[in-house]
């Protein structure tokens, strides 16, 4: 395994540099943690990245599928701009936090775990992201729309189905009135059972 993504070294890392930031911790979430946070923060705040936008077009052995039948889950690829939201974590609670955060978006070392320019009503943040490269063999690359409709209708992991993932996703960001096209489109042509061209 490569050194850079070894489970321990990464998170150690990653530890290191939040405390060289001297401050509280800010998580940017793109998909299931707008949802469900699970996560100590005493702030929330809309916010976008510029330079990386929201895809599902990751593979899930574990959280949303199986080796044998593999799910979908978000990924933040280059390119583009992403809406969602920031949670601010205190300094004095993150050691406790960060491991649970860790196991639960790193349970494998998939993600590059990336400092992002978060812009906010507020003013902006530097927040901790998730990002995925394309050279991953976990990125799917383009999927066919009857692709998606088969993950849709088979995968399951242990946070669930892919689809009630991308279903309960979408209907946060709407909530939010954040809109995001391409997966409106996914969700709503699997929920009519097609996927038009």
């Amino acid at each position: 395994m490569d050194k850079r993504h070894a489970p321990d070294e990464l998170l150690a890392r990653t530890m290191q540099e939040w405390r060289s930031q001297n401050g509280d911790l800010w998580i940017f979430g793109y998909g299931s943690l707008i949802w469900r946070p699970d996560l100590p923060y005493s702030e929330q705040r809309r916010a976008t990245v510029h330079g990386w936008h929201r895809a599902l077009q990751m593979w899930s052995h574990v959280n949303r599928g199986t080796a044998q039948r593999p799910g979908l889950v978000f990924a933040l690829l280059s390119g583009g701009s992403c809406q969602g939201m920031v949670f601010r974590v205190p300094a004095a609670l993150v050691p406790a936090v960060f491991p649970a955060l860790w196991q639960r978006e790193m349970p494998m070392p998939v993600y590059d775990p990336r400092w992002l320019l978060c812009r906010t009503p507020q003013g902006s943040v530097r927040a901790l992201g998730f990002t995925l490269s394309r050279r991953s063999p976990h990125f799917t690359g383009t999927l066919a729309d009857s692709e998606y409709r088969r993950i849709f209708a088979q995968a399951q992991g242990i946070y669930g189905s892919t689809r009630d993932y991308a279903e309960s996703t979408l209907q946060e960001l709407q909530r939010l009135g954040i809109r995001d096209h391409a997966l409106a489109r996914i969700v709503h042509a699997a929920q009519a059972g097609k996927i038009d061209p």
